[in-house]
C-alpha cells in the first residue's frame, strides 16, 4: 500500500499541531481548512509565494474577524433598542416617557417617596429603642431629630429633581 502523506513521519524538531491548545481554528473548521489549504499551497509553491499566501489568508481571518463583530454589533443594537422600547412602554404606563431603563423611577415619582419614608419609618422603630435604651429621652429626640432631617433633605432633593425635569431646554444647558 501507498503512504499517504499524512502518515508520513514528521519533523521532530516541529510540533505536531502548528496552533496547540484551544484556539479559533478547532472551533471553526472551515478556518482550519482555509489554513491547511494554504499550509499545502506553500509547499506547493514554495517560499517566493510565502508572503502572498500568508496575506491570503490573514485578509481570510480578517473578514471573519469583522463578520463576527458585526454580528455581536447588531445584537447589541438590537438589544438596546429593545430596552429603550420596553421602557418607552412602561414610561407610556406610569408618567416616565423617554427614560432609559436603569434610571429607576422619576425623581418624586409616588413610589419614590412611598418606599423612602416606609422605610424610614421601619428604621426608626429599632434607632428609636436603642436610642431610648442608651440615652433615655436625649437619645430619642436627637435619633428623631436625624429621621427628620433625612425625610427634609430627602424631599428638597425630589423637589429640585422634579423643577429640573419640567423646565424648559434648549439643549444647551444642564
Amino acid at each position: 500500500m501507498m503512504a499517504r502523506d499524512t502518515d508520513a513521519p514528521k519533523d521532530p524538531g516541529r510540533a505536531q499541531d502548528p496552533v496547540p491548545g484551544p484556539t479559533g481554528l478547532q472551533k471553526d473548521p472551515e478556518l482550519r481548512r482555509e489554513l491547511d489549504a494554504t499550509a499545502h499551497t506553500l509547499k506547493e509553491l514554495g517560499p517566493e509565494y510565502e508572503a502572498e499566501l500568508i496575506d491570503s489568508f490573514l485578509e481570510k481571518v480578517g473578514e471573519r474577524i469583522d463578520r463576527r463583530m458585526d454580528a455581536t454589533a447588531d445584537r447589541q443594537v438590537r438589544r438596546h433598542l429593545a430596552e429603550r422600547q420596553m421602557s418607552a412602554a412602561r414610561g407610556a404606563a406610569g408618567g416616565a416617557a423617554g427614560r432609559f431603563p436603569g434610571d429607576g423611577p422619576a425623581p418624586g415619582s409616588f413610589g419614590e417617596r412611598f418606599g423612602f419614608a416606609a422605610v424610614s419609618l421601619v428604621l426608626a422603630i429599632p434607632l428609636s429603642a436603642i436610642a431610648a435604651y442608651n440615652a433615655h429621652l436625649a437619645g430619642l429626640l436627637v435619633t428623631w431629630a436625624g429621621i427628620v432631617g433625612v425625610n427634609v433633605a430627602q424631599a428638597s432633593r425630589l423637589r429640585r429633581a422634579g423643577e429640573r425635569e419640567r423646565l424648559p431646554s434648549d439643549g444647551w444647558g444642564a
